[in-house]
């Protein structure tokens, strides 16, 4: 760093331009005034119940609904965690690693470099948001080590494009799996929407031109709003070094041997794999995936890459405190559920969208409400069980494509979380920063990002025809 001119350094961050510096004024306002993720999961709430007040549901009734929904998500809540500890074990295994440390050395500028991460990012993002969140995290630590005068504000932010864009587009997607997933669709949706398999959904050839028009739009607001050289470099974080996963300790006790051996993950993940295969061949690849199979063949490849059980349980015990929001705001989301759906609130949102759109205007009230709502709720799957019923009901009346519906969903949804610092956690933990670090930078993203995910849903929508519910 001290080679570089200090001309060279200030035209550098200069050339981020008028977007960055207001991008940094938008996150310390957020930072000022943006709450908990939590608190928005119990305003959220609140709100609900007096909808349903003013509906003229009664409020014993809506205490009953809140409830009866409250664990009515258990089983889902615990596949979204499961998301979460897959991607880390994966991500954070010997082998895993040293794919990334090897990645890390291919970008030789800053503005390459970031849009590097965009893209790994987002590509790792549609194996699994669990496992794009971590490997960017890895990623940029290495990249920084590696290339001088990076802003690392614009890195950071760059590791969390896949979490904030193509995720929900990919075979970790929570609703469009939930959809696919007879067992994890609760029964007053099941009644609505019956099964849409991932051949309406995650599988169209209009998903994967969707996430392929994003990876490129992403990746070039990447290079094009990276400063050229910045002083706001990983240094000035504090950060120096790359994020090194810890050789295990040598064994002590002849008790720890098996801890220590790799025959038992090996055999448990070849039985693990040889499941795997057998549901494949009964059911084909397209209606194999859902979210109990997913997360399975994550945890055997995860012990697999491991090799030693001590190590796979390290990793485990890494990657649970990522998970605690999940398990505390998810049931809290399922009282929302029960108010909504087993009132009469649901029937009446409903109504209102049909009211207020045509089979035409439809996809595009859906991409503009679902990423709105995704600011105070940020979470894909539980946000989709609450909207699910009134939006599916709707599509129904106005013959939408309910997988289309579906994807919409996905693609809209996933844009708040590049202002919304709850699924930033992990990550932020990652690269010691704050959430106001990355947020000015995410804005740039979402700003363009959002048009083009309007002007597609709808556009995209005309190719697909209505077909009704499938009912198991």
């Amino acid at each position: 760093m001290d080679s570089i001119p200090q001309r060279s350094v200030v035209q550098g961050e200069d050339s981020a331009g008028l977007f960055a510096r207001w991008g940094m004024a938008l996150a310390d306002w957020s930072q000022k005034w943006f709450p908990d993720a939590f608190v928005f999961a119990l305003v959220g709430l609140i709100i609900v119940f007096v909808a349903g007040l003013f509906a003229g549901v009664g409020a014993r009734n809506l205490v009953k609904y809140f409830g009866d929904g409250f664990w009515g998500l258990i089983p889902f809540t615990m596949q979204m965690a499961m998301i979460i500890i897959g991607g880390f074990v994966v991500a954070t295994s010997p082998p895993v690693h040293q794919l990334i440390k090897k990645l890390a050395k291919i970008p030789r500028t800053p503005r390459s470099a970031v849009a590097f991460v965009v893209f790994f990012s987002m590509m790792t993002s549609l194996l699994s948001w669990g496992l794009g969140l971590i490997f960017g995290g890895i990623l940029v630590r290495e990249i920084v080590r590696n290339v001088r005068g990076i802003d690392y504000r614009a890195i950071g932010a760059a590791a969390f494009l896949g979490n904030g864009s193509v995720w929900a587009l990919g075979l970790s997607s929570s609703a469009a799996l939930m959809m696919a997933t007879p067992g994890s669709i609760p029964t007053a949706l099941l009644k609505i929407s019956g099964v849409i398999p991932l051949s309406l959904t995650i599988y169209t050839w209009q998903s994967a031109a969707t996430a392929a028009i994003l990876i490129i739009s992403s990746v070039t607001v990447a290079y094009f709003s990276t400063p050229a050289l910045s002083t706001k470099d990983a240094e000035s974080f504090g950060v120096s070094e790359g994020l090194e996963v810890k050789m295990l300790e040598e064994r002590k006790t002849p008790a720890e041997w098996l801890e220590y051996a790799p025959a038992l993950t090996i055999l448990v993940g070849i039985l693990g794999l040889a499941y795997i295969a057998q549901v494949l061949a009964a059911k084909g690849p397209l209606a194999a995936l859902d979210l109990n199979t997913y997360n399975f063949l994550f945890l055997m490849v995860g012990l697999l890459l491991h090799w030693r059980p001590r190590s796979f349980v390290r990793a485990v015990n890494h990657s649970v405190p990522a998970t605690a929001g999940v398990l505390i705001q998810f049931p809290f989301y399922g009282g929302i559920f029960g108010i909504i759906t087993y009132s009469t609130l649901a029937a009446r949102l409903s109504h209102f969208f049909v009211s207020l759109s045509s089979a035409n205007s439809y996809p595009i009230v859906v991409s503009i409400y679902s990423a709105v709502l995704g600011m105070f709720v940020p979470s894909g799957g539980s946000k989709w069980v609450i909207e699910a019923p009134y939006v599916l009901q709707a599509a129904k009346d106005l013959h939408v494509n309910l997988g289309w519906v579906v994807q919409i969903y996905n693609t809209s949804e996933a844009l708040p979380n590049l202002i919304n610092p709850f699924w930033m956690l992990p990550l932020l933990g990652l690269l010691k920063v704050k959430a106001r670090d990355l947020i000015g930078y995410g804005m740039l993203y979402f700003m363009v990002n959002f048009v083009i995910v309007i002007f597609f849903m709808w556009l995209l929508a005309r190719t697909f025809s209505y077909v009704p519910p499938i009912t198991p």
